[in-house]
C-alpha cells in the first residue's frame, strides 16, 4: 500500500490525517506515510518521485502495487507526469512568504498581474500556497509557472493501471466526515495540534493548513472555544470533500467508479474487477 495523500505524508499528524495504524504493516507493506516533517513542504514532484521507487521496486519484488489516497494532483503527477519546472531556491520561497505576509492574498495577486496574469486571475486572495508558487517560480526562473505548465510533463512510471474511485452520496459522505472529526478529538487530536503549535513552525507550511489544524490552533490560542473549532474543522472538511470529489468526477478517468453508500458490497463488486484487470495481458 503506498500512500497518495498530501498530508498522511506528515509524521507530525497522525491522528488528524487518519493515518494507518502501524499494525496494518502486518497484512501489507504501508509506504510513504509519515516520512515528511512538518516543517518541510511535501511537493507532488517529490511525492512522485518516491512513489515511482516503491513502485518499482513492488514490480521488483514480484508484488502489485496499490496506491491509496485522494490528493487528485498526486494521482495525476503520478499517472500524467508534471511539467518541467525546475527546482526553487529556498530563498525564494522564503521571498515569496515574506511578500504574502507583509502584503497578504489580495496584495499577492496585484503584484502577480504583469509577470503572470493568467494565475493572478485563476487564484483566489486566500489560496496562499499557489499564489507562494505562482511567485517563487516566477522570481527564480523569470517565466511565469503558467508558462512552464504549457509545457507536456513525463509520467514518472510507465505501467498499466486500473484506478478506482469511491463517490458516494454527498450526504452520507458528510455524515462520515463529521464523525471522523469526532472520533479524532476522542482520540487525542487535540493533543497532536498542541504538540505540532509547540514547535512554532511558519503557518504558510502545507502541514500547519491540514483540515482541522487552523480551527484547533485557535482554540488553544484562546481565539475559539473547543465547540466552535470542531464546527468550523468540520465545515472545512466537507467543503474540501466536495471539491475533491468534483475534481475526480473531471479530471480522472476511473475504471471503476462506485457511487452508492459504502458497505460491505461495494467490496464484493471491486476486487472481480481488480482480479481480472491483473489477470489481463494488455
Amino acid at each position: 500500500m503506498i500512500n497518495c495523500d498530501s498530508m498522511q505524508v506528515y509524521r507530525d499528524l497522525h491522528i488528524l490525517t487518519a493515518r494507518p495504524e502501524p499494525d496494518l504493516g502486518s497484512m501489507a507493506p504501508h509506504r510513504l506515510y509519515g516520512f515528511q516533517d512538518a516543517a518541510e513542504a511535501c511537493s507532488a514532484a517529490l511525492w512522485s518521485a518516491r512513489a515511482a521507487a516503491e513502485i518499482a521496486a513492488c514490480h521488483a519484488a514480484g508484488q502489485v502495487p496499490v496506491l491509496c489516497g485522494g490528493t487528485g494532483l498526486y494521482v495525476r503527477a503520478l499517472l500524467q507526469g508534471l511539467a518541467p519546472v525546475p527546482e526553487v531556491a529556498p530563498e525564494f520561497r522564503q521571498a515569496a512568504m515574506d511578500l504574502l505576509r507583509r502584503e497578504g492574498g489580495e496584495g499577492m495577486r496585484q503584484r502577480l498581474l504583469p509577470v503572470d496574469p493568467a494565475a493572478a486571475a485563476r487564484l483566489n486572495a486566500g489560496d496562499s500556497q499557489r499564489l507562494i508558487r505562482a511567485w517563487e517560480v516566477w522570481l527564480a526562473t523569470g517565466r511565469s509557472l503558467t508558462d512552464w505548465q504549457q509545457i507536456p510533463g513525463e509520467p514518472p512510471v510507465r505501467a498499466r493501471t486500473f484506478v478506482v474511485v469511491l463517490d458516494p452520496p454527498r450526504s452520507d459522505l458528510y455524515a462520515r466526515c463529521d464523525a471522523r472529526f469526532d472520533m479524532m478529538l476522542a482520540e487525542g487530536a487535540l493533543e497532536e495540534v498542541a504538540r505540532l503549535r509547540a514547535r512554532d513552525l511558519d503557518p504558510e507550511l502545507p502541514a500547519m493548513k491540514a483540515l482541522g489544524v487552523p480551527a484547533l490552533i485557535a482554540h488553544l490560542d484562546g481565539n475559539l472555544s473547543l465547540e466552535a473549532a470542531q464546527t468550523q474543522a468540520q465545515t472545512a472538511t466537507r467543503r474540501y470533500a466536495k471539491r475533491q470529489g468534483t475534481w475526480f468526477r473531471h479530471q480522472i478517468v476511473a475504471d471503476f467508479r462506485q457511487n452508492t453508500k459504502q458497505t460491505e458490497s461495494v467490496f464484493a463488486e471491486i476486487f472481480p474487477k481488480i482480479s481480472e484487470f491483473l489477470l489481463t495481458v494488455g
